[in-house]
């Protein structure tokens, strides 16, 4: 035994096999010399009844100064009941966030992991999370160690995808060609959002003991705020009726017509199946929105539309596709080929419906029915009583939606209560669309209207 210098070290053997040279003024610390030729610092211990060794470093990245200094301090940690050897190793072992993501996916797609009201997350909804997962949070922070993971490291993830360090051009299944995956403000809150619901997941998994992405301030979306304008809804009206002249767009300019005239998602009204229509009952009745089952007043133009498409309709839903019975699926790629560069470039389906309820709001109908109208969560309690206020509902969705359709024909009226007869509400809603059509021929022609 001797002690460990710089010139021991140096002049130390090189051996057919791994040996130890043991320092003789430290108990425990020493230099492992190995067959390569390559030496690191250690120590040597008992605990928990076993013989651990716990390496510092190499030499030349450490002397063996700064290696004794380090040796102490792991030795005073022993002494004080403490395991070095045991937490480096589960500290190799600790999981990355890509590992946490594996995890968070399977148990999703197991339906272990509830959404909104307690319900397992849609299939739309876990394949809109694996993509964030896919192309942001893993290429941002896949490598990095959970347990590690500061809120400054969450805040980065933020306004790195806000800059638009994960955009990237990617083959999709559904789109022909390339998807571009954009940042933004609100991709940016939502993918956040999303890491911190695999932060929390990781908390009750006993994984980490608190979620770093609490408290993070995230940026609002301005989508959100965005609605249509009334000569905004005349510009959509024009482009829509130029549209619906080439063929190739006709299904989706029914489709966007009916979203702006009921509010619905727009997956919900591209899967919307017959069964679902009740036009009896004027309402949608949808088995699976994201808010679980939902039932949706409609008015009367959306339920004559309905009734008329029904005569010649074959299949199973109200929008059908290219295949033996699957729902419309280019809707994506049309609207994108007939917004891009026109004077609603930034309009998004959700902006229709954003709008549907604010032109509700403006004809002052309360949150609630308007919550009852596009089936928020916050009408779930109206939803319940659904039967004993579909009177009040059906005559505000006939308001709604027949003041939208003449805002997207180009023509204004005045707000009309319709009543609930069949009947009744067909004869109004005739005469109010003759009134408009004729106030409109009246302006084409420069006639000045009555007062």
């Amino acid at each position: 035994m001797t002690k460990l210098t710089k010139r021991v070290v140096d002049a130390a053997d090189v051996r057919e096999k791994d040996y130890f040279i043991w320092d003789d003024e430290l108990p425990g610390f020493g230099l492992r010399v190995f067959a390569s030729g390559k030496r690191s610092y250690l120590i040597q211990y008992r605990a928990l009844g076993r013989t651990r060794r716990y390496t510092i470093g190499l030499h030349g990245i450490w002397t063996p100064e700064t290696a004794r200094q380090e040796a102490k301090a792991q030795l005073g940690r022993v002494a004080r009941g403490d395991n070095p050897s045991e937490e480096r190793q589960l500290d190799h072992q600790a999981m990355t966030v890509k590992e946490l993501c594996t995890l968070y996916l399977k148990d999703l797609k197991a339906g272990l992991i509830l959404g909104k009201g307690g319900r397992p997350k849609k299939a739309t909804t876990i394949v809109t999370d694996t993509g964030r997962i896919e192309r942001h949070i893993i290429p941002l922070i896949g490598a990095r160690r959970v347990k590690d993971l500061t809120k400054a490291d969450i805040n980065k993830v933020l306004k790195d995808i806000m800059a638009g360090k994960t955009r990237v051009s990617v083959k999709t299944k559904k789109l022909r060609g390339k998807a571009i995956v954009r940042g933004g403000a609100g991709t940016a809150t939502r993918t956040v959002g999303l890491l911190g619901g695999i932060l929390t997941y990781a908390v009750d998994a006993g994984i980490i003991d608190r979620n770093p992405a609490h408290g993070i301030k995230k940026p609002k979306d301005n989508v959100r705020k965005r609605r249509l304008s009334e000569a905004e809804y005349h510009t959509l009206g024009n482009m829509l009726r130029e549209a619906a002249e080439n063929e190739k767009y006709a299904m989706t300019v029914e489709i966007v017509r009916q979203i702006a005239l009921t509010g619905c998602r727009r997956s919900e009204m591209i899967s919307l199946m017959w069964s679902e229509a009740d036009t009896e009952a004027s309402c949608l009745r949808l088995e699976d929105s994201k808010e679980g089952e939902s039932i949706r007043p409609i008015g009367l133009p959306v339920v004559e539309y309905l009734e008329q498409r029904r005569e010649n309709a074959k299949g199973t839903y109200v929008f059908p596709g290219q295949g033996e019975d699957n729902a419309f699926g280019s809707f994506p790629n049309h609207w994108e080929q007939l917004f891009k560069d026109s004077p609603l470039a930034d309009v998004t389906p959700h902006v229709l419906r954003h709008s549907f309820a604010s032109i509700a709001n403006d004809l002052g109908f309360t949150e609630v029915t308007i919550a009852a109208l596009v089936g928020h969560a916050k009408g779930s309690v109206t939803s319940k009583y659904i039967h004993t206020l579909d009177t009040a509902l059906i005559m505000a969705a006939d308001t709604i939606s027949g003041y939208i359709q003449g805002l997207l024909d180009g023509v204004e009226f005045k707000q009309t209560a319709y009543a609930l007869d069949r009947d009744s509400r067909k004869q109004a809603l005739a005469r109010f669309l003759n009134n408009a059509a004729k106030g409109a021929e009246m302006q084409r022609e420069d006639i000045p209207l009555a007062a």
